[in-house]
Order: structure tokens, then sequence, then C-alpha cells
């Protein structure tokens, strides 16, 4: 048995979850609305304040779907209570952003600035104080589309290994290489 897929989602209190044709889940919630495809093979109850994910068999397959989906899941319902944030840090000199509304003005050490629009799902913030590197602040209710906003920001400057300048997540550890041995 999953380990993650027999726990119940609990359903907090203020938050509706309904399941569709189709076996579409919605979840609604103080923050917003969100929905979710669930795999045909898994079944879903919602019970008083819980929602229970069953499964057919033990085959490798129907396992698998059973967590990921129970997990899933536990995000929506998370996401329209509490939401999801997610910091990233510039870190090099002359980097820099600016936001206005949803769209990201970044300086990352290219001949040109980089114009970044921003789902408008999310809400972005940046901050940017003297001695202190340039955060850009992600934040919204569904937690796959802000880590895959985050990713796509990041890869923009990925950090290099060797002094570490860059977009990286706030508490990322880059490793670093030695540079090259001086000569003889």
């Amino acid at each position: 048995m999953s380990r993650i897929g027999k726990q119940p989602v609990i359903i907090p209190a203020g938050v509706t979850v309904t399941v569709g044709k189709d076996n579409v889940i919605t979840v609604k919630g103080p923050k917003g609305e969100l929905k979710e495809s669930i795999d045909r093979d898994i079944t879903v109850e919602v019970k008083e304040n819980e929602i229970v994910l069953t499964r057919p068999t033990d085959q490798i397959r129907h396992r698998a779907m059973h967590g990921l989906y129970r997990a899933l899941l536990a995000n929506l319902v998370k996401g329209v209570t509490d939401g999801f944030e997610r910091k990233l840090e510039l870190i090099g000199v002359g980097f820099k952003a600016a936001n206005s509304g949803n769209t990201l003005d970044l300086a990352l050490g290219y001949s040109h600035n980089i114009i970044f629009e921003v789902p408008k799902e999310l809400s972005v913030a940046t901050q940017q104080e003297k001695g202190q590197n340039p955060i850009i602040t992600l934040q919204g209710t569904d937690k796959q589309l802000i880590g895959q906003v985050a990713a796509k920001l990041r890869s923009l400057r990925k950090p290099e290994p060797y002094k570490g300048k860059g977009v990286r997540y706030v508490g990322e550890v880059v490793r670093k290489k030695a540079g090259k041995a001086a000569g003889k």
C-alpha cells in the first residue's frame, strides 16, 4: 500500500471539494478555485471532512498513481487555503529586477534587459535593498505553476560553479569548483 496514498487529505473549514464527471476534482476555498483531472482507475471519495483515494489493484502503475494524485489533491487544498510562495535571488554585480504588474524587467548581465511576462494567476514582487541581493517573490495558489515559472526564471541565468553568479532559489547551495591552478 502506498504510504502517501492511503493517508486521507483533510479538508479544512471553508473549503469545498466536488468530484465532477470524468474524475475532475474541483477545490474551492478562500484564495480561489483549482481543478485537477484524476486518472480514471483511481477512485476518489469525499467524506465529511476528508478526501480518500483508493486504487483497484497492486499494479506498479496503480501504486504510482495512488500516491501521486493524493499529493496533488493535498497541494490543491493547501493552495486554496494558504497559497504557495517561491523566492529567487539574483547574485551578481549589476543584476537587477523590477516589476510593473506581472511584467518582470531583469538585468542579468546580458547586453539587453530580459522582459518576462508572469502568468496572471500568480503575483510577483521584487525587493532590492542596498547591500543585499535583489529578491523576486512569486505567490499563488497553484504549486505546479509557481514551480514552473520559478524554474524558467532560474534558467535565464543558472548559477555558475566558479563564482556562484546567477539566479538561484533563496537557500539554495551552489557547490563551487576550484579555479584554474596558477602557473609555474
